[in-house]
């Protein structure tokens, strides 16, 4: 695998990690986390209620008897 080490370097000073490997770990958690946070803020703004609380449906829903 080629990798390149100016990149690595410069994600190492951002992470805070020491080794190639431990760069690479975070750099894919930084990854997935990303992915979580934009798909959540899509389902946010394709909401309803932009994504806080229940829809007026909902609601009429738990307050029948």
């Amino acid at each position: 695998m080629v990798i390149d080490r100016a990149k690595v370097e410069e994600a190492r000073q951002v992470l805070g990690t020491r080794t190639i490997a431990e760069t690479v770990d975070a750099a894919l958690d930084e990854v997935i986390n990303l992915d979580r946070r934009r798909r959540l803020m899509k389902r946010i703004r394709e909401s309803p209620t932009g994504g806080i609380g229940p829809t007026p449906e909902e609601l009429r829903r738990l307050r029948e008897p």
